[in-house]
Order: C-alpha cells, then structure tokens, then sequence
C-alpha cells in the first residue's frame, strides 16, 4: 500500500534539487552570453577598418549568443516545471496536515435548488470539494463539480477503474498539473469554441499561393539588384506593392490579430496537455475512449495544435514596425500567416470542442485519482444492484481526521426507512453528511471512507439546510414545505434515496410533529428509501405500525457534571437530551 506523504517528501526533495540546479545552469549561461556579447562587440571594434574580419565576428557572435539564449530559455522553462513540481508536492503535504481552507472553495457551484449540493457541505469552505479539488483549468474545476454534482448511477465500475488507474501514475498527474499550471489562460474554452465556430474566413482562395509566388519574385528582385542587372529602385516599388495587396485586408486581419492574441496561450497549453494525453498507456475503457477521442486520422491532436500555435506567434510578430513594413512589404507575411489559421479553422474547428473536452476531463480525473492516492486506506464500494442499498462496515465522514473520526456499522435496504434520533451534538447531522458522501462518492466512482462497502446505486436527494428568502418574499416555513414537494415529487418518477433532518422546523411543536409523521408514512408508502434524523421522539412510534420503519440513535451521557458522547449508531431510541443541561452548564440559566 503506497504511502502518500512518503511520496511527496521525497519527490519534493528531489525536484528542489533539481530546480538549484538548474538556478545554476542558468546563472553560468546568463554569464556566457554577456562574455560572448563582450567579444564580438569588441572584436568588431577592433576590425572595424577590416569590414570582412568585422561581420565575420558580429555574425559568430550573433550565431553563438541566439543559441545560448536558446539554451537559457530551455533551461528556464524546465525550472519552472519543476518549481511547479515542488509547489504541487508542498501543498499535498501542508493539505495533509489539515491546512487547505485558502484554496478555491466551489462557493459559486452551491445551488439551493440541486438535488443535495446545498445540504451535505460538498461546496464552500472547509468542504469536500474544497479538500480535494487539484484541477488548473477553469473547464477542468467545473467539470469535476459537475461529476460531485450529477447524481449519475450509470457506468459506476467504468469510472472506478478510470480513477484507480490514474491514481497509480502520480508522476504523471503531477507533470499535468504542473504543465498545465504554467500558462495563464486569458479566454475560457467555451468563448473559443464559440468563436471558432461562427468565424466567418475572409481570405479568398488565391491567397494560398498568391504568399508563395511573391515570395519567390522577391528573392528573384533582390538577387538582380545585387548583380546589378536591375535598378534598386525596383525594390521600393515591389515593396509599396505587397503593401498595397496587405492594405486590402488589413482590418480583418488587425481584428483576427486581436482575438488570436487571446487564445494563443490557451492553444499553448492544450498542445502540451494533449501531447501528455497521446504519449501515455492507458488500460481502463474510460481513458481509452477518451484518447481515441483526440485522434485524427493520422495527425496527432498535439501536433494540430501546435501547428496553429506557430501560426499565432507569427502573426504576434507583426507588432514590430519594422518587421511589420519588409515583411507585408516584401513577403505578404500577414496574409500568409492568417491564411495558414483560416485554414486550421476551416479544417480542425468542428473537433476543437472534443479536444478541449478531454483536457478537462483529464483535469477532473486527476483530481479525482490524487484523492484516492492519498486515501490508500479507502475501499472502492462493491457494485451490486439487489435490495440491499448500503452495507458498509467502518463507515466514517471523509473529511474528519483519521484520531477523530468515529465510524458505525450501517445496512439498510430497499424501500427501508430509519428515524435518527439523538441528544444535540451527539452526531446526528455528521452522520447523514457521512451517509450522503457514501452515495455521492460512490456514484462518481471514488473510494469511500469505510473498511467494506456494499452499495447498489441509488440517487441521493436531501433536506437539511432550507432558508427563507427575502428575494422571492418566501418565509423558512413555506420554503421547507417547497424542498418537501420538491422531493415528493421527485420520488414520483425514480427511486432515491432520501436524507432529511428535523424536518418542519418552521411551525410549532405539535404542529410539527403531526407533520412529520404524516410526510414519513406518505415516504414509506411510497417505497422510498432514507433516513431522517429528529429530536421528537414521538415520531419514533411508526417502528411499531410500519415494518419498513426502523428507529436508531446516537447516545449522550452525563458523568461528573461533564457530556460524553461516543458518536456510535446504535439501534433504539434515544432517552438522553442535554439541552437543559448545556444551558445550566453554560450558565444561560
């Protein structure tokens, strides 16, 4: 069994080495360049009258300096990987220990009208999404919510065994995450998709040869000129020429510019994130279909990309004044170069948005495996479809501290209903939190918090934290009374499983539980399956009219003046209450 902390540790140690380094190569190259620098200008100094021996040395000095800087730059781009490395394997350690509430916390994904999403602190601080989320992208962070959020009961093992198999290649989750980490995205991918999907090309036909032919006259012009065979002044007109040809289209292709310079990181990124995706073996069918789903034909998703990619850089270059005026002038660079993306368009755009879709799947599935790489101890829930929905044994809350989580037994079945009742703070709501991560987890295909599970797929809806609104004039009560419909008429057309807690707790006591009790008997009369937690014990008399009724409690004891609680599910009815007690302890009365 792999020991995660171990890992990064050692991982972390190995690639700050790694970044010192290669801190060094780049310190001894910076210094190579200013020595070579140094020379050739003083050698050209030197040979000044000796012009021959002069551009002999400035264009060595040139030669060696450009690939130094080459070097520079491939060994400052492999610090930075692995600075990205190290930052990934010290926040796995500082999230280890606990510290994780400044990441980005999913607050915007909270929707009060979701199945569960807003009950079972799956988004916000100090949540589950919060604690595991490792994804780089935008498209990636919303598709793993979209997963915690799809209530999806299908194709359950396929996704088990995409993720496990992932959570096995932490090297190579690392270097995705550390690749895609490195290039700040400007436009979302569905801005570019949309994009490049209602482009309309400008460009017409001819301009596919048109750049090649002018080119090829220049050079002949230049090569006459030098022979002295044609007068220079040729080159001035031959250069107002191809001007003039640029002038033609140079708005739409200064608008294509513009957008282009948007995306072209974005188009970086994606090249090396699917480079990653194509040059890796994958065994489970998920991963599979989702690297076949990049290929095409015989060209690599990669190389499409980053053929487009130097076609951005390119037209970037025409910023430069200088290069702006010769190149249009002499070899329509615009036209060429906005000619080679209109054609990337033309040809690639109707499978951009496949593309963009497997990066951010890949994004979320990593997330994902490092959860279940960190969590070595968490079992993968046994898929069966039966009548027995939940057998787990050690079943414990996730996010709760290995020394202070306390696990329970649970088995309940189909159309089975359980009363919870228990003192406050006794572990009631943890429990049901724990229950629905149970169900969420498992059906997006991640190991649970259990020694053994049992689990027939079922969907999960709950009712835990309704609010008023002032927005839409509604009071608490009449906002319950909508979750509870909600789920009555949810229940109408599929089965799932149902988590309440302290139902009606707008109305009086009696009220309240003559309410309760008549929505449970319309539940089990509808077959439904779930649990509901209480402090009114009365409801716990339908264990005795109705079979599918169970009761359960979490006990609280008072010994020498002080509350102890064992968080212990246990089978019966609770007959310890302490909040007369907490208010005498606390001195409120």
């Amino acid at each position: 069994m792999n020991k995660p902390l171990d890992y990064y540790k050692e991982h972390l140690n190995s690639y700050q080495l790694e970044v010192d380094i290669l801190k060094k190569q780049m310190a001894k190259l910076s210094v190579l360049r200013l020595l070579v620098f140094s020379l050739a200008a003083y050698g050209v100094y030197w040979f000044f009258q000796q012009w021959q021996i002069a551009l002999l040395i400035g264009v060595l000095g040139s030669v060696v300096f450009i690939y130094l800087l080459s070097k520079y730059t491939d060994v400052k781009r492999k610090r930075d990987f692995n600075k990205a490395l190290v930052s990934i394997n010290e926040d796995e350690i500082k999230i280890a220990s606990g510290d994780f509430h400044d990441r980005e916390d999913g607050l915007d994904q909270q929707n009060p009208n979701h199945f569960y999403s807003l009950d079972i602190d799956l988004f916000g601080r100090g949540s589950f999404f919060q604690f595991i989320n490792r994804t780089t992208i935008k498209e990636g962070k919303q598709k793993l919510a979209d997963a915690l959020k799809a209530n999806n009961t299908n194709a359950i093992v396929s996704r088990q065994e995409a993720i496990k198999e992932l959570s096995e290649k932490p090297q190579w989750r690392q270097f995705y995450s550390a690749t895609s980490s490195l290039v700040n995205v400007e436009t979302p991918a569905k801005t570019i998709i949309n994009w490049l999907n209602t482009y309309n090309l400008f460009l017409p036909k001819v301009m596919q040869w048109l750049p090649i032919v002018f080119i090829g006259a220049t050079f002949v012009i230049l090569s006459l000129t030098i022979l002295n065979i044609i007068s220079p002044n040729l080159i001035g007109y031959w250069l107002f020429l191809g001007l003039g040809i640029t002038g033609i289209y140079v708005k739409k292709i200064n608008a294509l510019s513009t957008k282009t310079d948007k995306v072209k990181d974005t188009f970086r990124q994606y090249a090396l994130l699917l480079d990653l995706i194509e040059n890796e073996t994958f065994i489970a069918p998920l991963l599979q279909e989702k690297q076949q789903q990049i290929k095409l034909d015989n060209e690599k998703a990669s190389y499409i990309f980053k053929k487009l990619s130097k076609a951005l850089d390119a037209l970037d270059n025409r910023n430069n004044i200088i290069g702006a005026i010769f190149g249009n002038g002499l070899f329509l660079t615009d036209i060429k170069n906005s000619h080679t993306i209109e054609k990337w368009i033309g040809n690639y755009r109707d499978k951009v948005a496949d593309w963009f879709e497997v990066v951010s799947f890949f994004d979320a599935y990593n997330a994902l495996a490092n959860y279940t790489f960190n969590h070595p101890h968490f079992v993968f829930p046994e898929i069966k479809n039966d009548t027995l929905v939940i057998k787990a044994e050690g079943l414990g809350h996730p996010l709760l501290k290995t020394e202070k989580r306390v696990t329970s037994n649970l088995v309940l079945i189909d159309k089975q209903f359980f009363i919870v009742t228990g003192a406050n703070m006794a572990g009631k709501s943890t429990f049901l939190r724990t229950v629905s991560l149970h169900i969420v987890m498992a059906n997006v295909g991640l190991p649970v918090c259990a020694t053994s599970s049992h689990y027939s797929p079922v969907k999960l809806i709950t009712s835990m934290r309704t609010t008023d609104s002032l927005t839409d004039d509604s009071s608490y009560f009449f906002s319950e009374l909508t979750r509870l419909k909600y789920i009555v008429d949810a229940i109408q057309k599929e089965p799932y499983f149902i988590i309440l807690d302290e139902i009606l707790k707008g109305t009086n006591s009696t009220d309240k539980a003559i309410g309760s009790r008549k929505f449970v008997e319309k539940l089990v009369a509808s077959k439904a399956t779930g649990i509901i937690a209480t402090h009114d014990l009365s409801l716990c008399e339908i264990e005795q009219e109705l079979d599918a009724v169970e009761n359960y409690y979490f006990d609280a004891e008072i010994i020498n003046n002080e509350l102890h609680f064992d968080y212990k599910l246990k089978k019966g009815i609770c007959e310890n209450m302490n909040a007369s007690f907490l208010l005498r302890k606390m001195e409120i009365v």
